[in-house]
């Protein structure tokens, strides 16, 4: 998993009822944009993630 800062990073729900969270990477802490990612969400929280097999990422070249 690869990305670049302005990407999206979408963590899927895992149970019935809870919904996706999609945050923004705001910067890449791993090499050659290798995880682990800072993302800030939509809700403000801003935290460092390792992205698991329920996530994705929506490069922004994509998004426009």
């Amino acid at each position: 998993m690869r990305a670049t800062v302005g990407d999206r990073l979408v963590q899927h729900g895992r149970v019935v009822g809870q919904h996706d969270r999609i945050g923004e990477i705001v910067e890449v802490l791993g090499r050659e944009g290798n995880p682990p990612y800072r993302v800030r969400f939509e809700d403000g929280h801003e935290g460092v993630c390792s992205p698991g097999p329920d996530t994705e990422i929506r490069h922004k070249e994509m998004l426009q």
